[in-house]
């Protein structure tokens, strides 16, 4: 069996005690330049741990970097995880992941662990758009990455899809099929997914000349029981919608759950739209039609842009990446009264 290295080894080369191998392994201070140096070969020319240990002692970098998503059930973020860890591993860094389920408390406290831990930089969908805790990151030079949604007080470099279009497009479709009653299960209005969805509702309504029904607006908060809560009420209205649009993947799941639960049939009572894909759009019947987001790409670039912030610090502009969502339209939508 091949011998591993030990830290035995190291200090043997080296000629200092195991103690004081240790104290530059964990970065504890206290060892003469030359002594420290004298180790770092060691643990180089032996391989010990990692030759990135060596490398990380060296440029102070961990070769970690946080990852911050608002809620690991919603089956978007798996997908950019994805694509962000793809690219680190490509590049020799590793992933801390956390979730906060959408609370800025949480969120502030996860930030706070990640400086202790020293991570090289963050990549955050953040549940808190004008958060301080984003200024605690930049205070400690770690860069940071907006995905999905934006920071709105501080600069930083940002990936995210164009919402407006997004919706404008599955709104649009639904009112060229002749729909006059589409109704809207909206996002939480202080984030940028949610009120730029519904933005583009709106500007759908505005280029056809329809009137925004208030009754026909229901808020969510991107949560299932969202979903579910607003088909009810627009079940219960006197002149029910003939189309929906979801603004969410797991707002969708409820909506579906509450129209089989309401007997309100899908496709034939109801059009509907949602945004982004889910696993069950495909198999359910009828097929789901959906805006459609490049999840695993977002998580790409969205690295990328860490990795070249990390290396190049304040030499680049801050930069922001606006992707293009596909309509998708399958068996869930059917003609209303053509009037166009």
């Amino acid at each position: 069996m091949e011998h591993k290295p030990t830290i035995e080894d190291v200090a043997k080369l080296a000629n200092v005690s195991i103690a004081t191998v240790s104290r530059v392994i964990n970065n504890q201070g206290g060892v003469r330049k030359a002594t420290e140096e004298r180790i770092l070969k060691a643990i180089e020319e032996l391989g010990y741990i990692r030759s990135a240990v060596a490398r990380s002692m060296k440029r102070k970098e961990t070769y970690t970097i946080g990852v911050i998503v608002p809620d690991i059930k919603n089956p978007f973020f798996p997908l950019v995880i994805s694509g962000i860890e793809q690219k680190a591993r490509e590049k020799g860094y590793y992933t801390i992941l956390s979730s906060t389920n959408e609370s800025p408390i949480v969120e502030e406290e996860i930030v706070k662990i990640f400086i202790e831990r020293g991570v090289d930089g963050v990549i955050i969908t953040t549940a808190n758009e004008d958060g301080d805790h984003i200024k605690l990151l930049q205070e400690q030079g770690i860069p940071v990455v907006a995905v999905d949604r934006a920071i709105k007080r501080f600069d930083v470099d940002t990936v995210l899809v164009d919402n407006v279009n997004g919706a404008y497009l599955a709104v649009r479709h639904l009112i060229l099929q002749g729909h006059k009653k589409i109704a809207i299960i909206c996002g939480p209005q202080e984030t940028t997914p949610g009120y730029e969805r519904f933005l583009g509702y709106k500007k759908a309504l505005e280029e056809y000349n329809i009137p925004l029904d208030e009754s026909m607006v229901k808020q969510g908060d991107f949560m299932e029981a969202s979903g579910y809560k607003a088909t009810q009420e627009l079940f219960t209205l006197k002149e029910k919608p003939t189309a929906i649009f979801s603004s969410n993947n797991l707002m969708t799941i409820g909506c579906l759950k509450a129209l089989m639960d309401l007997d309100w049939k899908l496709g034939e009572e109801v059009s509907f739209i949602g945004f982004d894909d889910v696993d069950i759009a495909t198999f359910i019947k009828p097929k789901l039609s959906v805006v459609s987001r490049p999840m695993t790409n977002l998580g790409e670039i969205a690295f990328q842009l860490l990795y070249e912030r990390i290396h190049f610090k304040e030499n680049l502009p801050k930069r922001k990446y606006l992707l293009s969502p596909e309509l998708k339209i399958r068996e869930s939508c059917r003609l209303g009264n053509l009037i166009f």
